[in-house]
């Protein structure tokens, strides 16, 4: 992220498994970093799980957020018992838009306690594929009262080219012959 965005200091990486909030310092060094592996809350399988809930791909899932006014509160931080809550909100008829965008307020919510432990203060950059959800961007927006950086390059691929970026500046990358 450092090499497409020179300045970034904060990333928070939301992928499949897990959630980090990594520091760098001005020059790309890792000087913080926190990390939610204690369960799938507040990762991009939680996401997967309430889409297939509210019937709508994970890709639709924060257009259908973002477009909400309002959120229903989901109050679990577990992914089974939030799953339960979902689906009695959807059986109680409530707006899917709004359950979408009390999805991902959790979500955020989950992303509140590792910023503020690993020191984020302004901005804050997302990578891995949950970055892609605009409802979650707003949420993380709204919970961190930090400005979220969009990056220009697709941020589900930063863990890779971060890798590929290390393994040429270590000289163990080989060219392709």
């Amino acid at each position: 992220a450092c090499h497409y965005l020179p300045d970034v200091t904060f990333l928070l990486d939301i992928g499949g498994q897990d959630s980090k909030v990594i520091c760098l310092d001005g020059e790309g060094n890792v000087t913080n970093f926190v990390m939610n592996d204690k369960c799938a809350a507040g990762t991009g399988r939680f996401l997967d799980v309430m889409a297939r809930v509210l019937e709508v791909k994970v890709e639709e899932l924060g257009a259908l957020g973002a477009q909400s006014t309002k959120n229903l509160a989901i109050s679990s931080t577990c992914t089974v018992f939030a799953e339960s809550e979902v689906i009695t909100l959807v059986g109680e008829g409530k707006p899917t838009d709004e359950i979408a965008a009390g999805i991902e307020m959790a979500v955020a919510k989950r992303c509140f306690v590792m910023a503020k432990k690993a020191g984020a203060t302004d901005s804050i950059t997302l990578t891995g594929g949950c970055a892609k959800n605009e409802g979650l961007k707003v949420a993380i927006e709204h919970v961190l009262k930090l400005k979220v950086i969009n990056l220009k390059t697709d941020p589900q691929l930063m863990g890779a080219l971060g890798a590929a970026e290390y393994a040429r500046q270590k000289g163990l990358a080989k060219a392709a012959n």
